[in-house]
């Protein structure tokens, strides 16, 4: 699936751009690739780019839109985007989020919906890599944006170049060209795009830090500038990160479901070291998006250090025996339900005889009950409460964490990675 160099240079003004969306399959490119195109330039030069590119690899592309039905015109620019992909020969899906009512940031939520669902239709289509149409004008308005709420280190050090959900892996590989350059692209080759109104509205957070780019201009700070401190922050992020990885490895250990902190080691580290262990602990463990608040991890923290429990974010910290043990806390997934073929809780991933009318639930008191023999798991009995089971009705079918197994396996599916706080 290579491709010559020689076709590169024969792209004239657009060689960079073609080269950085192929750099990231110049190893290992996988058969079915996807883009996101939501109709606005960025992502339909993505769209554009891709539909090239794979002429020469031989990779199966889709395209996919996700309609979150914010907007009035939302259908009509996804019908747009399928009529454009049609034209390039590509096969298009548009994805609609069946919005429940929502309380807090409706932007938010709509941002970690369209993440889901691209992720699911990915894994349920053996896609293994769904590509963005981030730029670096993106980049460094988010800079922007996370310098005016303070954030530390991981916010500044912008957006990711890639990460993974599902088990389906994000790429943005525009993150080096400017929006500027991707119009001159789309003007060039005469493909049309739609502007979303949105994006002049000032209302809106993104809006006023483009604004603020314009005004920064005059003092000598550009979008290139901006993208270097990223840059140079993101590289000293690394640094901590590895150290906090390497950290894991000698003080954390993962006991089904459960993370267990060796509290002697623990207390010997640096305190922004705890402070990581503390948040991928809880995240991991919680399958949160977001890291609990800086108050909130001290106050864990200090408690593990005083040898007293206490909970946050869904999970138990309880301290007992040199370790401080993270578990699930009952009444976070009491009504977590999912089918068997799906994800439950985030993280817990079942094997065994499928069947529709079947479904994953906490193992809970009354499946407690139903296991006489869970104590020789060796699992505290909180552990063992939160723990996924396969249920029919109010019938219990299996609990492979506790050994009863009748065919079924449970495994944990999210890797304990120490990430960014801002991941």
């Amino acid at each position: 699936m290579s491709v010559d160099p020689a076709w590169f240079q024969q792209q004239g003004e657009d060689a960079s751009i073609f080269a950085s969306v192929y750099s990231p399959f110049e190893s290992d490119a996988p058969q079915r690739i996807a883009v996101a195109v939501s109709g606005g330039g960025d992502s339909m030069a993505l769209l554009h780019v891709l539909a090239g590119l794979v002429r020469q690899t031989g990779q199966q592309l889709h395209a996919v839109t996700v309609d979150h039905g914010l907007r009035a015109a939302s259908a009509d620019e996804a019908a747009f985007v399928c009529d454009q992909c049609a034209k390039l020969g590509v096969v298009h899906e548009t994805l609609r989020w069946e919005r429940t009512a929502t309380t807090g940031n409706l932007q938010d939520q709509a941002r970690v919906a369209r993440y889901d669902l691209m992720s699911r239709w990915a894994a349920d289509n053996q896609i293994s890599h769904v590509l963005l149409g981030h730029t670096a004008t993106d980049q460094a308005e988010t800079f922007l944006l996370r310098l005016g709420r303070a954030s530390g280190i991981d916010g500044l050090s912008g957006m990711r170049p890639r990460w993974t959900e599902r088990g389906v892996t994000f790429l943005r590989p525009f993150l080096s060209h400017e929006r500027a350059t991707l119009r001159d692209y789309l003007t060039r080759h005469e493909v049309v795009w739609i502007d979303d109104p949105s994006n002049e509205d000032i209302r809106f957070d993104r809006v006023k830090a483009r604004q603020a780019l314009i005004a920064l201009a005059p003092l000598g700070i550009s979008v290139a500038d901006l993208n270097r401190v990223s840059q140079n922050l993101h590289a000293e992020l690394d640094v901590i990160l590895a150290a906090a990885q390497d950290a894991a490895t000698q003080i954390v250990s993962l006991d089904r479901g459960d993370v267990v902190l060796d509290c002697a080691r623990f207390a010997a580290l640096l305190p922004a070291l705890r402070r990581r262990l503390l948040v991928r602990s809880i995240m991991w463990v919680s399958s949160a998006r977001y890291a609990p608040r800086a108050r909130s991890i001290a106050r864990v923290d200090a408690a593990i250090t005083e040898g007293k429990s206490t909970t946050l974010g869904g999970c138990r910290i309880t301290v007992k025996d040199n370790g401080a043990r993270v578990s699930r806390e009952f009444k976070a997934v009491r009504d977590e339900t999912s089918g068997t073929r799906e994800i439950w809780d985030g993280r817990w991933q079942l094997a065994g005889p499928h069947d529709k009318a079947l479904e994953i639930r906490a193992l809970g008191l009354a499946g407690l009950r139903a296991c006489p023999d869970w104590r020789q798991s060796g699992l505290p009995r909180a552990s063992v409460l939160c723990t996924p089971a396969v249920w029919s009705n109010d019938r219990l079918i299996a609990a492979p964490v506790v050994g009863r197994s009748n065919g079924w396996t449970a495994q944990i599916v999210a890797d304990f990675h120490i990430l960014p706080f801002a991941h």
